[in-house]
């Protein structure tokens, strides 16, 4: 009798959580769903590394990845870079192609050639970008990115920025990989969309 009762006691505060709870859990979606929707990028034109013009259509085709970064980044950008480098050799290996453009946040120290230069060290052909700087903030803020110069004694700067790696389907967001994902979690979230 007493486990009769506990099981009903149980199972009804169960059925009360799930309907105090599913309304939220169904709100935290949709606003999920707008804040994804709500990265549509912006129409621009940009030069890469090589010279060539870099526009929105650029981003175009079945699997795109863009990185917000600079050459002069002590930690984050070359980790994730080298993360990113792993994960499409991989990807190489299964014959599976994605590009990833590497966008520059620190447009007056990254020119043509020191991006070229920098992204040499890695075995993929990632794509440099760098510009105007206020295309390129533009550009940044239109993906959801925040950049800000942070001045040291010297004199001297560093860019502090947020730094996921968006994933583009056809030129549109279908989600991220965070720097702190590892190999295998940052390869599960690219096949999942190609």
């Amino acid at each position: 009798m007493k486990l009769k009762t506990s099981i009903t006691i149980i199972s009804g505060c169960l059925f009360i959580f799930l309907f105090i709870m599913l309304p939220i859990f169904i709100s935290k979606q949709e606003k999920k769903d707008e804040y994804v929707a709500s990265y549509k990028g912006s129409k621009f034109s940009l030069k890469d590394m090589n010279n060539d013009t870099i526009t929105q259509k650029s981003f175009d085709g079945p699997l795109t990845a863009i990185f917000f970064g600079f050459t002069h980044c002590p930690d984050v950008c070359p980790m994730t870079l080298n993360k990113m480098d792993i994960v499409l050799s991989k990807l190489k290996n299964k014959n599976k192609n994605v590009k990833l453009f590497f966008i520059s946040v620190d447009p007056q120290r990254d020119t043509p050639e020191v991006i070229k230069n920098y992204l040499s060290s890695f075995d993929n052909d990632f794509i440099g970008i760098t510009g105007d700087p206020e295309k390129i903030f533009l550009l940044s803020q239109s993906w959801g990115i925040v950049s800000q110069k942070i001045f040291l004694e010297d004199g001297e700067y560093n860019v502090d920025h947020s730094s996921p790696v968006i994933l583009l389907k056809e030129g549109k967001y279908v989600g991220t990989i965070s720097h702190r994902d590892d190999i295998k979690k940052s390869l599960k979230k690219i096949n999942k969309y190609l």
